[in-house]
């Protein structure tokens, strides 16, 4: 038996294990000097992540290609997680995302989009040939608006997006037909412009309205941004040094340790850093596409393809609103900001790439 784990260990994609272990050291650095407390829990999210990334490698990936209502109890238990936090959670700061178990927070959405991936790659995996069909797209947009909507009524913008980008990143990779296109990019503005009149609240509107004026509002709707924006450049080159930070030790910079980290390590690091922390995540993006574009059959291609979208959309978002490109809607840095729940689902997402790789 000590000689088939061996084996199996061997068979890893080392380089996706070690690159994500030191995005995470990436944060946690940058985290110890933002608070201890968050770098301790950090630390235990991690070791639970690493544990059950090891458990889900052992597991035979074929088992959800084989056992699709299983991946339906999945798919229903999130949701009713999501659902249960409009009754079962108090309102932080205007939002309901979080459980509190004692000390501990658990945020349903990272691994909703987990489930998510799994159920799109086996819906899409079976149908490939079919994708002619408008009804496959109709059905599997269904899996993926009623997450969407509870998610949205959190209200969690950002994450609500993220859902979008691996829905239509799996149905190009699927093969939809130039005209499936073209309808939904029609269906997508007119969403658009009735989420602007009916949906949307009022400070979403103007994080989005003032994100087309930076230069109003510099002290309320676009103070994060300034500020931002004025630690990445003063980290020049070399960074003003570990804990050096001007910007973030004396507060000027919200939310440091989650959405605003990128210009934490901007600051703190400067060019170098960022360059050394872009060159790790496009070794992630790409050894996972490897393990995508070297798979024998569709579920597998897909799930790889579904979980790399995730995280180069996160990323790009993440880095767009930090650069002052993009609106503030909320989206931290994968692996790399604090939050339990995030990490732990993105090393679920890695343990069954793992899986793949090994059988």
């Amino acid at each position: 038996m000590f000689s088939s784990c061996v084996n199996h260990l061997r068979k890893f994609d080392w380089i996706l294990i070690i690159t994500s272990i030191l995005l995470v050291g990436f944060g946690l650095v940058s985290i110890y000097n933002i608070s201890s407390t968050y770098f301790l829990k950090q630390i235990i999210f991690l070791g639970i992540g690493i544990i059950l990334m090891l458990v889900l490698s052992f597991f035979d990936w074929r088992g959800f290609r084989e056992n699709p209502y299983f991946i339906l109890v999945l798919y229903f238990v999130c949701l009713l997680f999501l659902l249960g936090l409009f009754f079962f959670v108090p309102e932080i700061r205007g939002v309901k995302s979080w459980y509190k178990i004692g000390p501990v927070s658990f945020d349903p959405i990272g691994l909703t989009t987990i489930v998510l991936t799994i159920l799109l790659a086996k819906y899409f995996s079976m149908r490939h040939i079919e994708m002619y069909k408008l009804s496959h797209i109709i059905l599997s947009g269904f899996y993926v608006l009623l997450p969407v909507i509870l998610i949205f009524f959190q209200p969690d913008l950002g994450s609500v997006l993220i859902l979008i980008a691996l829905w239509l990143g799996v149905l190009i990779i699927s093969g939809i037909k130039l005209r499936h296109s073209l309808i939904l990019a029609l269906c997508g503005l007119l969403i658009l412009a009735l989420s602007w009149s009916f949906l949307l609240r009022d400070y979403q509107k103007e994080r989005i309205v003032s994100f087309l004026r930076p230069q109003v509002e510099l002290l309320g709707i676009n103070w994060s941004q300034a500020q931002s924006k004025i630690a990445i450049g003063s980290g020049g080159i070399f960074g003003q040094g570990l804990g050096q930070g001007s910007q973030t030790q004396y507060g000027f910079l919200s939310e440091p340790h989650t959405d605003f980290i990128f210009a934490v390590i901007a600051e703190e690091f400067g060019l170098i850093g960022v360059s050394v922390l872009m060159l790790l995540f496009i070794v992630l993006i790409w050894q996972i596409m490897k393990i995508a574009i070297f798979a024998k059959s569709n579920f597998p291609r897909l799930f790889a393809s579904g979980i790399a979208i995730i995280l180069f959309s996160q990323i790009f978002i993440h880095i767009g609103m930090n650069l002052g490109v993009l609106p503030v809607i909320g989206i931290s840095l994968p692996l790399v900001s604090y939050g339990g729940s995030n990490l732990i689902a993105i090393f679920i997402g890695l343990g069954i790439l793992q899986s793949i790789k090994t059988h």
